[in-house]
């Protein structure tokens, strides 16, 4: 707003992203608060466009998992966050800049989250002279992080002295942090800031989250008297509680072939057809006594195609 309207120029683009399996009390307050900043910029005749990110259907969350048996997601198999949040929000920008030529993102990242997100911020030194660091994967996007050098409790007094530009306070946002417990989960853009998601401090990461040893989040919530969230919780649970047991698993890998580790111990593939079967049967379980959506009609139909050429495929196996 400080900027003469003869110099808004440049298009603004506040891009959150939206991994299909959000805290649905995220994604509540996300949908809130975005219409009122587009609401805002199009009254102020502003050059911003609000847009939200989600991975393509066929790389759901509940596609892989429940269509091709992807084991739930753990430390040293984290599928999820390149396919849920790095690729879709990394091809908008480069979509962009294939417009645009170059991007600059803000990014809300914090030396004072924790040591990996410090040595990460440390690896990336700034272009001479500017306040820009080349981002390590996408040709073309500059990073610049407004708030890097701010502790916690600088971004909460900061949030409560100023009120939002765009109308209205931060109190909702309060709440929402006030309710829940841990410590938070950033936007990722690269692999190797992937480690600020899916950690013991995840605050509002996915509800499906089997990265974590307890969702803190869900649970804070929950604490706090939202109950109708222990379904989800439970869920959880369960999905990390199977992802080891032989019964649930194949013994063969995707591509047909056996694995085994440098101590030749056995690596099981996917999750067998029956146990899918399973998880999707209490899933639509938990979705009915939840109330919500939380899957949709499109991922049901792709889930249900990767079972038939499955089952076709060992069919044709076994008759050969």
């Amino acid at each position: 707003m400080s900027v003469p309207p003869s110099r808004r120029t440049r298009p603004v683009h506040i891009v959150s992203n939206d991994t299909l399996v959000e805290s649905p009390l995220v994604i509540a307050h996300l949908d809130k608060v975005t219409k009122i900043i587009q609401q805002a910029a199009e009254n102020l005749g502003l050059p911003i466009t609000v847009a939200r990110t989600t991975p393509e259907i066929d790389q759901s969350f509940w596609v892989l998992l429940i269509g091709k048996g992807y084991p739930s997601p753990n430390m040293t198999m984290r599928w999820c966050t390149d396919r849920l949040k790095i690729q879709p929000t990394s091809g908008y920008i480069k979509q962009h800049i294939s417009q645009y030529g170059a991007a600059i993102v803000l990014l809300g990242v914090r030396r004072d989250e924790s040591s990996s997100r410090q040595q990460s911020i440390g690896r990336h030194r700034n272009v001479r002279g500017t306040n820009l660091a080349e981002h390590p994967e996408l040709l073309g996007a500059y990073i610049y992080r407004p708030i890097v050098n701010l502790t916690t409790d600088d971004v909460w007094e900061i949030l409560g002295t100023y009120p939002a530009p765009w109308g209205g306070t931060h109190a909702d946002l309060f709440q929402l942090y006030r309710d829940a417990e841990g410590g938070e989960c950033p936007v990722v853009l690269s692999k190797e800031e992937a480690p600020g998601c899916g950690t013991p401090n995840s605050r509002f990461g996915c509800w499906t989250c089997t990265v974590v040893e307890k969702d803190k989040s869900l649970q804070g919530f929950i604490d706090a008297g939202k109950h109708q969230y222990k379904p989800l919780v439970d869920f959880r649970d369960m999905l990390r509680d199977i992802r080891n047991k032989p019964e649930y698993r194949q013994a063969y890998r995707r591509n047909g072939r056996l694995t085994f580790d440098l101590n030749g111990k056995h690596i099981p593939g996917p999750f067998t057809i029956q146990a899918r079967k399973m998880i999707l049967e209490t899933l639509l379980k938990v979705q009915e006594e939840f109330g919500e959506a939380l899957i949709s009609e499109r991922e049901l139909d792709l889930i249900y195609q990767h079972w038939t050429t499955e089952l076709q495929q060992e069919k044709g196996l076994v008759d050969g």
